[in-house]
């Protein structure tokens, strides 16, 4: 039988057992954040940075899980909040919602564009081992699990890992945003970002 070792630095939370020290297993990082009671996470190196929350521009005729735009150091971001994609019901900013910035990359696409995606606090940086990952659960039904790379395991926790390339690609944004802006402008934006 394994015992956890767990080991903290500057706010990154390392778990492993004694196989895993000797060195049998890779690992990944991921950054955890939470929305609602649930937690998440999303592959540290798609993530840009994380900053509070600021003026969100909004654009007309979007779902509402898109809030806008935000003007980041001159680059226009597109955000998203991941509370109300997700189906969950809507809250009030606090003092811990912030914004990830994320670098999204598209199939056949040669570039990455970034975006924004709202959470209500982000947790942790968590260093997960490969083999206590589980693939997406199958329901057996047609419940999309796109958005979902895994499950991992950590401690008495399970964090579902996005695939944050699958939560909303360059080509859905292009779509909504044409269908917000109408025309050419939206691919201008799109390829901006």
């Amino acid at each position: 039988m394994s015992t956890p070792v767990t080991q903290a630095t500057e706010g990154t939370t390392t778990e492993s057992t004694d196989h895993d020290v000797a060195g049998s297993g890779n690992r990944c990082k991921f950054l955890t954040f939470r929305l609602g009671d649930e937690e998440y996470g999303l592959g540290i190196l798609n993530v840009r940075e994380i900053i509070g929350i600021i003026d969100i521009t909004p654009l007309p005729q979007t779902p509402e899980y898109v809030k806008g735009v935000i003007n980041l150091r001159g680059k226009i971001i597109p955000v998203m909040e991941l509370r109300t994609r997700f189906g969950l019901p809507p809250i009030s900013y606090g003092e811990e919602t912030c914004i990830i910035v994320v670098e999204v990359e598209d199939e056949g696409e040669t570039s990455a564009f970034q975006m924004g995606v709202v959470v209500d606090t982000v947790s942790e940086v968590l260093d997960i081992a490969e083999d206590r990952i589980e693939p997406a659960p199958k329901f057996g039904c047609r419940l999309d699990t796109a958005f979902i790379m895994g499950m991992g395991k950590s401690k008495d926790r399970v964090i579902t890992l996005l695939d944050v390339d699958a939560v909303l690609s360059r080509a859905d944004l292009a779509g909504l945003l044409g269908e917000a802006m109408g025309g050419d402008d939206a691919d201008d934006l799109a390829e901006a970002a």
